[in-house]
């Protein structure tokens, strides 16, 4: 398996693991989260839309390749806290990661968040950063146990 940098053609391959995720996600919280259609999700990454404009130039999808399968994927962005009272501090936020059903628990996340902490080191950046899922149990394991995140903020949430 090999970690590199996304391309146009591998959008089809993203879009199946970023809707296996959806669909997790939307089974833990169906208020916040749902399914998007295929054809969107695999035209935001032929397109090169996964960032915020604003971010392009500061911002990397990386793949797990496997023989020509795409099993897992990472967005990762260059980011800086508009907090006055936050030190300078630049952070390799990862914005998504996910690696399907039939390919998890084989450390193709490790490598891919590895890569995405690599490439934000190389960038310039102080801290990794991601969010996750409260109710998504298994993720918080994975980030907290076995790659050393530690919990430093919590976000609410309240219907209005």
């Amino acid at each position: 398996m090999k970690i590199r940098a996304a391309v146009a053609d591998d959008a089809a391959g993203i879009a199946r693991t970023y809707l296996e995720s959806a669909e997790h996600h939307a089974q833990l919280d169906g208020d916040r989260y749902w399914v998007p259609s295929v054809e969107a999700i695999t035209a935001r990454y032929r397109d090169g839309r996964q960032h915020p404009p604003e971010a392009h130039a500061e911002a990397i999808t990386l793949v797990a390749d496997l023989d020509g399968e795409i099993v897992g994927f990472v967005d990762a962005r260059l980011q800086q806290s508009p907090d006055a009272m936050h030190r300078d501090l630049t952070y390799c936020h990862i914005a998504e990661i996910a690696v399907s059903r039939r390919h998890q628990s084989q450390g193709i996340g490790a490598r891919l968040l590895r890569a995405a902490e690599d490439w934000g080191r190389a960038q310039g950046a102080d801290l990794a950063s991601l969010d996750y899922l409260a109710a998504n149990t298994r993720a918080g394991a994975f980030y907290q146990q076995r790659m050393g995140y530690r919990i430093a903020s919590i976000t609410a949430f309240r219907r209005l």
